[in-house]
């Protein structure tokens, strides 16, 4: 773990409470998740505390996305809560924009500001850019109303662009993005 890491888990740790989720313990599930190859994992978790806090929620899970101009996503994963517990979650979207390319990635998608499990499955709106050759770690960030969504991604591909779309999440599988 960086210095910073160890410091912000410290602040982190002091201002928790019993229904969020630490620097560390994140660290821990993401490189659980993603493997050793994640070693800019840590670097993009602590942007992301830094700027939006503690999250109450996390999804750890696996997608594959193009695009030629307009673009698809679509994943699956599981949502966890120290006070819901474990839910499947699904998600699909639409993008459109500068962006060429496709890619297979693990997402961990951070969630803040969760008031329930079904304020979860709704569309999750935001800009993306990307450019990566083989592999490559990136953050994101989506909002509907006050429900924030980060989605940290590794994976293979090429992918090159700046788009705008949203993410679908809903708790059973569809090839509806719209």
């Amino acid at each position: 773990m960086t210095i910073a890491a160890a410091l912000f888990a410290g602040h982190a740790s002091a201002q928790q409470n019993g229904s969020q989720y630490s620097v560390q313990e994140i660290v821990d599930a993401g490189h659980g998740f993603f493997g050793n190859t994640s070693g800019g994992l840590a670097k993009v978790v602590e942007n992301a505390f830094a700027q939006y806090g503690l999250p109450n929620g996390y999804i750890l899970g696996q997608e594959g996305s193009g695009a030629f101009i307009a673009g698809l996503t679509y994943g699956e994963g599981e949502l966890y809560t120290k006070n819901a517990g474990q839910h499947p979650v699904f998600w699909q979207g639409p993008s459109l924009g500068i962006d060429y390319g496709g890619q297979g990635t693990r997402a961990m998608m951070l969630v803040y500001d969760l008031p329930s499990v079904n304020s979860l499955y709704a569309r999750f709106g935001g800009v993306s850019g990307s450019a990566f050759v083989v592999a490559g770690v990136g953050m994101t960030v989506l909002r509907n109303n006050n429900v924030i969504l980060v989605p940290i991604r590794t994976g293979l591909g090429a992918r090159l662009g700046i788009n705008v779309g949203y993410l679908k999440l809903t708790p059973t599988p569809t090839w509806n993005p719209f």
